[in-house]
């Protein structure tokens, strides 16, 4: 699997503007890579109080978009989130999209961030976050979601290989990113393919730093903090390997478990 993270700096609050910048990101990373991945937001970033008028209703412009994209270039396009408006509220939606241009799934966020407002702003999700990507099971989840290991792991029993995370993720809390992400690898022997933003907002600085990380806790490609477009590759057969010389999904002992 060969993988373009586009990690650009958010234009806030401009949807148009952002448009136009990730279709040009697009069209450069499409002819490197099986599969390109978008960070969080990536249609407004965090201009949280204005949602109510930039947001997308029910993602329909988002979609036509990516799907577009996806189809011209056929490719596999995990396309970040954006904020997608409902008649139930507004939610932090990752897309995904296979080369067919076909909307593959939807997830929404299911822990929302306090330190940035989210909850104040955005409905919380309950649907699954697993996903296939041809016959390769995948799981795709958003920034904060990393800090709950165990949503993580209800969703790396099934035989996922790769798991996708797209973040707006703040400088200040770096080490955690890498640290959090390094633990999510290793104890699910796993890919983590994690795409952040660059830039900054008039509230927040933003760590960059997106990486893809092997089923052996190794970085295979990282990126500093400026807006890039990092390249890497995953040989998901690994997985298998090192799940059957470690056979850590064979010694769960989930009847003694309270997770509640």
């Amino acid at each position: 699997m060969k993988l373009a993270l586009i990690q650009h700096d958010i234009v806030f609050g401009d949807p148009e503007a952002n448009y136009r910048k990730v279709e040009e990101l697009i069209n450069e990373a499409q002819e490197k890579a099986d599969v390109l991945v978008l960070p969080e937001l990536w249609t407004t970033g965090y201009d949280l109080t204005r949602l109510d008028s930039i947001s997308d209703t029910e993602g329909e412009t988002t979609k036509r978009f990516i799907s577009r994209l996806a189809k011209t270039h056929q490719k596999y396009i995990i396309a970040g989130s954006i904020a997608k408006q409902t008649d139930t509220g507004v939610y932090n939606t990752m897309l995904v999209f296979g080369p067919a241009g076909g909307l593959l799934h939807e997830y929404d966020k299911a822990h929302l961030f306090r330190l940035m407002d989210e909850e104040k702003f955005l409905n919380q999700g309950d649907k699954s976050a697993s996903f296939s990507i041809g016959n390769k099971r995948a799981a795709g989840v958003i920034c904060y979601d990393i800090r709950f290991p165990e949503f993580i792991r209800t969703h790396m029993i099934h035989d996922q290989q790769v798991l996708f995370v797209v973040a707006e993720w703040p400088k200040a809390r770096l080490d955690h990113w890498r640290a959090l992400l390094l633990s999510r690898a290793i104890e699910n022997q796993c890919y983590v393919v994690a795409c952040n933003r660059a830039g900054s907002d008039p509230a927040n600085e933003f760590a960059g730093h997106s990486v893809i990380i092997g089923p052996w806790g190794e970085i295979i490609a990282e990126a500093g903090e400026a807006a890039t477009i990092l390249y890497g590759e995953a040989d998901l057969d690994q997985v298998d390997d090192v799940r059957n010389r470690i056979p850590v999904f064979q010694d769960r002992r989930p009847s003694i478990y309270d997770v509640t």
